[in-house]
């Protein structure tokens, strides 16, 4: 068929289409023509989307038969609920990649150089380091107390020990207890502090180096807490 040939005939589908939909009895309205060919092989025509053809692309015509807009397939429910999943995906990995860059950016902000980082980590375990020493020397005072508590004792060996000596033992574990719980708690919370900061200069030392903020992974989401 040679060019014009084509041409008229396009033209004459456009001129026809208008009389076609009339002739079916469509109410045919400006902008919601819709035309589609099914699984079947069959060219259907409504003024609404067409149900033989909600599993692929439909074309919304203008009333001189020119394409307005092709209706993407309409998804099944399995389909828009695993569209939706990825949609969920993308949108939580943005967050997390927006995250990283906002955390990036704040470490370093606050630490420019390691010698800044070096000083912070240095100030928040101070406290802890003072507050550990001076639960090891009361722990030291317990020790000594429950020695001479027992040297006391060999005072009534093989005999009931008296009220009052009784409940000096008591309080004296009591107290020492008390005292090496919290040795352990400094303790724990000084590692703690530490392997944040370990982290930390790992993450600073590849940004100091030139790495773009939140390309390097893991977040060190611990330095967002602090």
């Amino acid at each position: 068929m040679s060019p014009a040939r084509a041409a008229l005939v396009r033209l004459a589908g456009r001129l026809l289409l208008p009389v076609t939909l009339a002739a079916a009895g469509l109410s045919v309205q400006a902008g919601n023509i819709y035309t589609c060919v099914s699984a079947k092989g069959q060219r259907i025509t409504s003024d609404r989307p067409i149900a033989e053809c909600l599993d692929r692309a439909q074309e919304m015509r203008n009333t001189d038969g020119s394409v307005k807009k092709v209706v993407a397939p309409t998804m099944t429910a399995d389909e828009r609920t695993a569209h939706e999943e990825r949609l969920r995906a993308a949108m939580a990995a943005e967050a997390l990649r927006r995250d990283a860059i906002r955390l990036d950016r704040n470490l370093l902000s606050r630490y420019p150089d390691e010698p800044r980082h070096h000083k912070a980590r240095k100030a928040a375990l101070e406290p802890l380091h003072t507050a550990l020493a001076s639960t090891e020397r009361r722990l030291n005072e317990l020790e000594h107390e429950r020695k001479r508590l027992q040297d006391e004792a060999e005072f009534y060996k093989g005999r009931d020990l008296p009220r009052d000596l009784k409940n000096k033992f008591g309080n004296s574990q009591a107290t020492l207890q008390a005292q090496q719980d919290a040795a352990q708690n400094h303790q724990a919370e000084i590692n703690r502090i530490n392997a944040t900061y370990d982290q930390e200069l790992t993450r600073l030392k590849r940004l100091w180096a030139g790495a773009a903020p939140g390309s390097v992974s893991p977040p060190a989401s611990a330095s967002a807490t602090r």
